[in-house]
């Protein structure tokens, strides 16, 4: 069997994000309760953006730093999203073409809420395991954007985001561990988009589903992997972080069950070993699809890691279904992504005010899902637009012609 795993990771949070505090306040929400939330800020799609230009935003980088030979070698592309622009055609088709991909390969989107970006990396790391050809390569990527609930407890933790990995058998980023997969999954309404415009669902009920799915999908991993423990088998954990405050209870609540931990231990815990994956997800909120790979990144990005470590990963999604499963990660994984430039990015975001806020979902809702054509002023938010692409091209929607969605490149070069 040959050894599997993430050979590249990248994600593109976007050129913008509100200060959550901020928005709390403007909201008039209850600030006893960020706290709770662990939240900084949150990534902000601009209305010329949607789950294509965030996926191909994502990608690029992994994809320009291949040879030819390397990029022909990509025989699979997955994106997992639960925010379509079409009932038939897949993201996938527009990422494939907007990224310059040979025409010899499978591509296909899934949908399983948060969990379709796991459930994509798995299949492609099955079609790469089962290739008889050794360099073959998979493309995955998750790609998501909020549809905010203004005036409620869920908006703040809503952000934009996707995450793309290269999967190969040259995993220089995370090597997979074969056959350490546990699952959990049952029929519930814990949260569900009903329309494209609607996000719903329970909150209390959610926050339950994913605690049980946490201890389920780990218990199931735990009868597969001898003598797995769920504090001394792995030196980080990576799971996907609704709000981190989520992920800090789900966490207390499991370990205190498995481990009957003190109070004092499991915050100790939690700092060390979950501290590092939290990072990223803090200041951008939660990108479904994609968020258990952004912590996975800023896990390795952000924790001290001088010799080869064990990161347990955990995801959901909901509905639901989940898994936890882990990967072997070194001081080379660590450079290859510190390379991407993941934190430098998100660090350089354009800060708007709640009333650009505003202005900006007000702009992204005027085009409807479905609708046959659409031009948008890319000169709206010209002065944000200007400042955030000096440095970089980013891949921007620019109209519907006839139900065909056109993209161009702002920014840098092309401008």
């Amino acid at each position: 069997m040959k050894q599997v795993g993430i050979e590249a990771i990248n994600a593109y949070c976007g050129e913008t994000y509100v200060d959550v505090p901020e928005l709390f306040q403007a909201r008039d929400l209850d600030g006893a309760r960020l706290d709770n939330l662990m939240m900084s800020r949150k990534s902000v799609a601009l209305h010329c953006e949607d789950a294509v230009s965030f996926a191909v935003n994502a990608a690029k980088p992994i994809v320009d730093a291949l040879s030819e030979a390397e990029r022909a070698s990509i025989e699979l592309l997955v994106v997992g999203t639960e925010s379509g622009v079409d009932f038939g055609k897949s993201l996938a088709t527009y990422v494939h073409d907007l990224l310059g991909l040979g025409r010899a390969c499978r591509l296909f989107e899934t949908k399983q809420a948060c969990y379709a970006g796991t459930a994509a990396m798995q299949m492609a790391a099955a079609v790469v395991a089962a290739s008889p050809f050794d360099g073959a390569k998979a493309l995955v990527i998750s790609s998501d954007v909020a549809r905010p609930v203004p005036n409620t407890y869920v908006e703040p933790s809503q952000g934009a985001g996707a995450a793309a990995m290269l999967i190969s058998d040259r995993p220089t980023v995370a090597a997979f561990d074969y056959g350490a997969n546990g699952f959990h999954s049952f029929e519930t309404m814990d949260t569900c988009r009903p329309t494209p415009e609607t996000e719903a669902g329970d909150v209390d009920l959610s926050l339950l589903t994913y605690i049980d799915c946490f201890r389920g999908a780990f218990t199931d991993y735990a009868s597969k992997v001898e003598g797995a423990d769920i504090v001394d088998s792995f030196d980080l954990l990576a799971m996907h972080t609704p709000f981190p405050g989520m992920v800090k209870g789900a966490h207390r609540t499991v370990l205190r069950r498995l481990k009957s931990m003190s109070p004092e231990e499991l915050e100790a815990d939690f700092v060390r070993r979950l501290g590092p994956a939290i990072t990223y997800p803090r200041e951008v909120g939660n990108i479904y699809a994609g968020t258990v790979f952004l912590s996975l990144a800023g896990a390795i990005d952000n924790a001290v890691i001088d010799r080869e470590s064990r990161i347990g990963v955990f995801s959901y999604g909901s509905g639901c279904s989940s898994e936890f499963y882990s990967v072997v990660v070194s001081p080379d994984s660590q450079r290859a992504v510190h390379g991407m430039g993941i934190g430098a990015a998100l660090a350089q975001r354009y800060r708007l005010s709640v009333e650009e806020y505003d202005e900006i979902l007000a702009a992204t809702a005027e085009l409807k899902f479905g609708a046959p054509d659409f031009t948008v002023d890319l000169h709206r938010f010209s002065h944000i637009v200007t400042a955030q692409l000096s440095r970089r091209p980013r891949l921007a929607l620019a109209e519907i012609r006839d139900y065909h969605r056109e993209y161009v490149w702002l920014g840098g070069e092309n401008g």
